[in-house]
């Protein structure tokens, strides 16, 4: 399994957030250490403040920061409302056509996988995971 760049951009969103609770933190600067576009950068920011983990302040001196503090923001929850697909493979996605799928057992192991994988992110929170401010810029 992989997660898409919208939810690995999304996690490193809230950890820059929560990097600097000192401040607000700003799209331009985000998009300058991580180099993605404004526009991607826009969507997942929308997405993270439509969905209550972060909070937009308006004005010449505005940003965002957390809306939530670290201890609260569950990874298991943020990563179900950033990934939009978690068919595996085709049997586990709309519009199956698999010839296998009757008879086949794998389905069964792949949703046993998915329920581990989502019982260990549901144990965590964006504290168990942050960085410090210094560590996250690499210095």
């Amino acid at each position: 399994m992989r997660l898409t760049n919208f939810s690995d951009i999304s996690l490193r969103v809230l950890l820059f957030a929560a990097a600097h609770t000192d401040r607000l933190v700003t799209i331009d600067e985000m998009v300058s250490v991580f180099g993605t576009s404004r526009g991607q950068l826009m969507k997942v920011v929308h997405n993270l403040t439509t969905n209550g983990f972060l909070e937009p302040v308006r004005g010449r001196a505005g940003g965002l920061r957390l809306a939530l503090a670290p201890r609260k923001i569950n990874l298991g929850k943020l990563l179900r409302h950033t990934e939009n697909d978690f068919g595996v493979v085709e049997c586990m996605r709309t519009g199956n056509q698999c010839v296998l799928t009757g008879d086949c057992r794998l389905p069964a192991v792949l949703t046993r996988a998915m329920d581990a994988f989502f019982a260990v992110l549901d144990a965590q929170t964006l504290a168990d995971v942050e960085l410090k401010a210094v560590d996250f810029l690499g210095k």
